[in-house]
């Protein structure tokens, strides 16, 4: 695909989705909550489908659930890709994209060409959780993990993937800025901090957890081939920069515009590694 220049770029991203979230707010898009959508054998159809993964939580870490963002994140981050790309999307009877809920042992996980797992410094994987996971990414899948903050949610998370892929022969490392998936379309020159829209609301700042959150990260696990498998923001919630961005314009202009830009490329990389 095309990856165009960045200012011409993201004015384009500006306009299209500053449109169209003030288009659903006059329509009343649906808000939070909603059914949670369970994979049938019928809802792939060979377009994309967002896929969130469905998680247990430990006693320890710090977090919040698999629920956190959806469904909004996931219809609206699906619409943009459809609007700004080639990429076909499923949708359902009524239009709205097919987004799903999998849990990591269900066998359709291994129809979704990536899955988001969101404020996951609380997850818990069971040994079957995670041989199903090590599974489906050494089969070509993509795990993007984000929206958890500070040190004790790193270490409790670090801990839960590394039963997933070992640490020795899979390591956890930041992505420099010259990786392929920062220029898939949009060329991303930084690891944007967004904070929730209350936090931001609340405290009119981007670090949820104050000095300990200071610094985002973009950091990833590789296969010995160099494709990255597992994509990890910390410190940054990507999710609520695509739920909340009909919601306020000062979040959107400062916020949403850069969280859609690295979640296109998120996508188109996984869609095409």
């Amino acid at each position: 695909m095309r990856r165009f220049a960045r200012p011409v770029a993201l004015a384009v991203l500006v306009a299209v989705v500053f449109a169209a979230a003030a288009l659903a707010q006059r329509r009343g898009r649906r808000g939070f909550g909603g059914y949670i959508r369970s994979p049938t054998a019928e809802s792939f159809d060979g377009a994309f489908n967002f896929c969130r993964a469905l998680f247990s939580y430990s006693n320890m870490g710090d977090g919040g659930g698999w629920l956190v963002d959806y469904p909004r994140a996931d219809i609206n981050l699906s619409i943009r890709l459809g609007e700004l790309t080639k990429t076909r999307i499923s949708v359902d009877g009524s239009g709205e994209p097919n987004h799903l809920v999998v849990r990591l042992t269900d066998p359709e996980l291994y129809q979704c060409p990536f899955v988001m797992m969101t404020e996951v410094g609380q997850a818990y994987f069971s040994p079957e959780d995670a041989s199903h996971l090590r599974n489906y990414l050494l089969k070509g899948g993509f795990l993007w993990a984000d929206d958890f903050w500070g040190s004790y949610a790193w270490d409790h998370f670090e801990g839960e993937i590394s039963k997933v892929l070992s640490p020795a022969e899979y390591p956890i490392r930041d992505l420099p800025l010259d990786h392929p998936l920062f220029k898939s379309q949009f060329v991303v020159t930084r690891v944007p901090q967004i904070p929730s829209i209350n936090h931001w609301f609340r405290y009119g700042d981007t670090s949820e957890r104050g000095a300990d959150s200071a610094v985002p990260h973009a950091r990833g696990i590789a296969d010995r081939h160099g494709r990255l498998l597992v994509l990890i923001t910390h410190n940054t919630d990507f999710g609520d920069s695509w739920e909340r961005e009909g919601d306020d314009p000062g979040y959107f202009y400062q916020f949403s515009v850069d969280g859609y830009a690295f979640g296109i490329n998120v996508l188109l990389y996984a869609m095409s590694h």
